[in-house]
This record gives structure tokens, sequence and C-alpha cells, in this order.
């Protein structure tokens, strides 16, 4: 079933589980009074945990990746009890989180429709194809993926345009994560939208970065012309694509391509330019100009089939490696090219790790509703992290920055994550922690809920401690930027200003950047936008300006809004945010196991 981001179903069309949650917030607000009253049932197994673990740790004499969990469960305990004091605030963050997971849930089911139910059956009855996710189901190795940014494309200014118009993801193929960019025909006639390319320039993006298989399913119209300004000349336009196919095949990146639908114009080059492609007979078709393009300029009336075919591909241009009969036929054909790959399974290994040992379900309530809400952030790690086991670094200096090590399942992380204003001695602790998880090879996990716009200095010495406050906070954003380990974001909160570069925001390139349904993203807070502007030289002082620029920023700031224009990598439940950081560090670990030839150039195609 859907479920957020991380492992969506790709069989018939189910409930969120957001919707499923929905009923059970009181028994959450009534779980977390429970826990209120002392503790002790939590507090007593913490502790009966921390001396079972000594009693059956002689000297961590395993080896290898379990010594290291092994030994990791000599980490310290977090206390993730909520003080009673506290009460009104996780309530109150509760009846937000039931408020924006209703809305996730609702746009959800928008976008597994696709372009609707008539162009669904369009698209499945008269012309004789699968819908896009049972195409995933016949490709990928189980039901489950991680998809990548499902709400891209929605209240754009020229429209919706369900998931930008393609699926894209990281499933297993043959035990091998690969990454699938999949056309989706039913959204607006399968025509590509300046959001799609966006969309699609991003899973080549992550392709390169985890150095993952790519799987092209083709099915598209070619560009929607009346936006080609937006979509043709640019750096990062339509051209890129095929500039990437070029540079992730020199990676020695494998590439490959289903044509399973139309193919026209600059589409025609996706499977041109992969490695290896398959055409799917009668429904696949391949050419720069259709039919009705020909007839206008010679007069001659010929059949799509007849113009770019799966049968003159594949025996008379070369233009495809393999001739499907259908599409099922083609899948099985991509999952044998994959096992053609010389690729080893990353090893399945069975770690053993110790769940939290507080409920995730209760960061409902540590999901701040803006930031005068938020709790300390040890309360979220708590429910994250293997058996709640945190090495904290620094734990006195800086406390506004919490910084240390954790397990997830069994993976090695250094933690980064907001607990209040990022000060001078908070950003010279995360400077320095950054540079030992870089120099140990252990990747970075980012918790972003940064301050709101600071109040403007009013004495030299205010001044001062200001301007020594950003020479930190730039020291840490370049130790974060030249970080070379990956880098996995999760915006919990507020992502106000410059704070949020240092914590690793989109600009600063992380493998993955995913937002809790309750994060607000934006330069600064609208809640404090009368002192900002108070604060600086801004002519915006008419109260009626004020208050528009106030709506709009309210507005723009939403998880929503962000994840629609791509500003990420999609929308979390807090409750599945542990299952969705083990699977990014699965994929990532993935390229340890491949085995790269010398040569740097790429396969050229006939």
């Amino acid at each position: 079933m859907w479920n957020s981001v991380a492992l969506c179903s790709i069989c018939k069309p189910s409930p969120h589980p957001a919707s499923l949650l929905l009923p059970r917030l009181p028994a959450l607000a009534h779980a977390f009074q429970r826990t209120c009253m002392g503790f002790s049932s939590d507090k007593q197994s913490a502790q009966t945990a921390q001396n079972g673990t000594r009693s059956a740790l002689p000297g961590c004499s395993v080896s290898g990746k379990a010594k290291r969990s092994r030994c990791a469960q000599m980490y310290p305990l977090l206390d993730g009890r909520v003080l009673s004091v506290h009460r009104h605030v996780f309530e109150e963050n509760l009846r937000n989180s039931e408020a924006v997971i209703k809305r996730y849930s609702e746009l959800l089911q928008v976008v597994s429709k696709g372009g609707g139910e008539n162009a669904v059956l369009r698209h499945t009855q008269r012309n004789k194809k699968l819908f896009v996710r049972e195409r995933l189901k016949l490709l990928l190795d189980d039901e489950s993926f991680l998809e990548l940014s499902p709400l891209a494309g929605l209240s754009m200014p020229y429209g919706d345009v369900p998931a930008a118009g393609c699926l894209t993801g990281i499933g297993k193929i043959c035990g091998i994560w690969c990454v699938f960019v999949a056309n989706d025909a039913t959204v607006k006639g399968g025509t590509i939208y300046p959001i799609g390319v966006k969309k699609q320039l991003r899973a080549q993006e992550i392709a390169m970065q985890n150095r993952l298989v790519s799987v092209y399913l083709v099915d598209s119209g070619g560009a929607f012309l009346p936006l080609q300004s937006e979509l043709f000349p640019d750096k990062l336009h339509g051209g890129r694509i095929f500039y990437n196919e070029a540079i992730l095949s020199a990676m020695k990146i494998p590439q490959v391509a289903v044509v399973c639908g139309s193919c026209v114009a600059g589409g025609a080059y996706v499977p041109t330019m992969a490695e290896e492609a398959v055409i799917v007979d009668k429904i696949g078709t391949l050419f720069l100009a259709g039919p009705p393009l020909v007839r206008a300029a010679t007069g001659e009336y010929v059949s799509p089939e007849d113009l770019g075919g799966a049968t003159l591909h594949s025996r008379v241009s070369g233009c495809s490696d393999h001739f499907a009969s259908s599409e099922k036929e083609a899948y099985e054909c991509v999952r044998n090219i994959i096992s053609t790959l010389n690729y080893e399974p990353v090893p399945e290994e069975l770690v053993e790790h110790d769940p939290p040992l507080y409920s995730s379900d209760e960061l409902l309530g540590l999901a701040p509703r803006d930031y005068s809400c938020t709790l300390p952030v040890k309360l979220v790690l708590s429910r994250l992290l293997d058996g709640s086991r945190f090495q904290e670094f620094k734990a006195d200096y800086g406390t506004t920055l919490v910084t240390g090590f954790g397990h997830v399942e069994g993976h090695l992380v250094g933690v980064v994550a907001n607990n209040g204003e990022l000060s001078h001695d908070a950003a010279l602790k995360g400077n320095h922690f950054v540079q030992l998880c870089s120099h140990r090879g252990i990747p970075i996990l980012f918790f972003q809920n940064t301050a709101p716009h600071a109040a403007e200095p009013t004495s030299i010495s205010q001044a001062e401690a200001q301007a020594n406050r950003l020479k930190a906070q730039a020291s840490m954003m370049a130790a974060v930027a030249c970080a070379a380990v990956p880098k996995i974001t999760i915006v919990i909160g507020g992502c106000f200003g410059s704070e949020s570069y240092a914590m690793c925001g989109r600009s600063f390139s992380p493998n993955f950047l995913f937002l809790w349904p309750n994060a607000r993203v934006a330069l600064v807070d609208s809640r404090h936008l009368s002192m900002v502007s108070q604060a600086g030289d801004s002519d915006c002082t008419d109260e009626s300006e004020l208050k528009h620029l106030k709506q709009k920023l309210e507005e723009e700031s939403s998880a929503f809004y962000s994840s629609a224009r791509l500003w990420d990598d999609g929308v979390v439940l807090p409750q599945n945010t542990r299952k969705v950081i083990a699977q990014c560090l699965q994929i990532i670990e993935q390229q340890k196991y491949q085995v790269l030839p010398p040569h740097h150039y790429p396969v050229m195609r006939m």
C-alpha cells in the first residue's frame, strides 16, 4: 500500500496508511498521557536492555558488521520520555499532524489515478497498453519501491500535472537497486511539461550520486509546445536528459530503455542513447515526426507501425536491440538484461538490531506545528535510532545542535540535528563533527528544524557576536559541502534562511532530502515577516501589502507546495521515517559491491 515516499504499492490503489492512522490519533494522545505518568515501564525496560546487553557482550568478540552492531549496543540510552510540562505542546502538534496527514492522503489519492479514470480506461482498453503502475509491478522484484516526489506537478501555474507526468523511484530488479523513469501517458496525453523534465533530471542525478542502474519506460508524446521556452533552450532543460545519458554511460552506469508506447521528437533520443533498448510490438513506436507531420509535409499516408514500429527498428534501423511481442515479454527481457550486468547484489546480511524503545507513532506529537512548538530533538532521535542508543559528540558544548553516532537498522550513521538556533558554538561543533564523519567514511543524517529570522543586533557587541556566528556557520557550510560521504536530510520542522544551508539543504546536494508533512520551507517565516520588514530597508510598510506578502509566504512555504515543485524528494510520514532512512542507506551501500572496468568512454550505439 501507499507508504508516503517509501514502499509505495504498485498494485491496485489502496487506502493510504494515513487514512488508517487517523482513527488512532486519540489513542496516541491516551498513550502519551499514560507515558507522562512516570514512564516506569519504559525506564525499567531500558535499564533491563542495558544490563542485558552488557552481560551478552564479552568484549564484542564477533566480527564485521555484526561486531559493530553488537558494540553499538553499548552506546548510552536516550531518555525519550516526554515530560508532563510538554503535554499541551505534544497535543497541539498531534492535532496539526492529523490535519496535514489527512491533506497528504487526499493528494496521494489524486495522484494514484494518473490522468483520471477516463484517461486510464482509454489507455488500457482502446490503446491496449498497461497502466504505468501495472508496468512497474511486472518489472520489479516485489510490489514495493521507493517512489520519489509523487506530489510533483500539482497546482502548477499551468495547471495540475499529476506526478509530473512520470513516475520515478528506486526498486529492485534481480536483486539490484535500480532507478526507474516511467512515463504516464494518461497525464496530458503523455506530453512533457517543464516539471516533468525537472523530475527526470533529478532521477538521473540520484542515479549518478548513488551509481544506480537506470531503466526508462518510454511512452511519451514529446514536449508540450506552448511551454517550449521553459523546456528547450536552457542548460537544465530537456536536452540535459540526453547529456546525462552519455555521462552516465561514461561513468559505467548501465541504462536500459523500453519503448512501450509513443516515442516522438526529443523523446526518441532516450532509448537510442541507452545501452540496450527493447521495443514492444504493435504499441511501441519511435520517430522524430509522426504520421500527421509526414502527411502535412509530403501528402503521403503512412501508418505509425510502418513509419517507426517494432519490426522496422528491430530489423531495419537497429535502433532497438530486442523485439518483444507483448509488454510482459518486454519487462522479462529487461530483467534478463539486468542479470547480465555482472553486478553482485548487496549481501543480505542478517544484522541483529534492536528497535527503538519508544513508539514511532509518537513522532506525530513531536512534529512541530511551528517553531514555538518544538520539543527537544533527542525525543525524535530516541524513536528513530536502533535501541534508542546514541553516542553523543560534544554533549555539553553548543547544545543547540545535537551531534553523535547511532545506527538505523544496523547501519552506522552520524547524526546532525537542530535543537535550537545555530549558534556560534553549535556551528563550530557541527563543522568538527561533519569532518569526522567525512574522514571516517560515515554517512550523515541531518534532521533540520532551523530557527526563523533572528533579531537584528541593537548594539556593537551584538553585531560582533552575530559576525562571529556567521563566520562559524560559513565554516560549517564548507565542511558540509566538501564532506565526501552520503548525506540524507530530513526536514522535521522549519527550513528557513541561511541556517538551512549549513544543515545540508537542497542546494548542498544531499543524496536524498525528504520533508515531514508539517515542514515549512521559506527564506523567512511568515509569522516573523513584520519583524523582518521593520529591520530592513523594505518599502513594504503598507499594512495591506504586508498582509498580502504574509499570505503568499504562508502558501508558498507549505510542504506540499515545496514537493509539487521538486524542492525535495518527497513527503514522508514521521512514523515511516526510520524505514525510509534504512532503505536509502541500503541503496547507497550498493555501490560498494560494484566491480568497475578501467575504460572511461560511453557505449556508442551503431
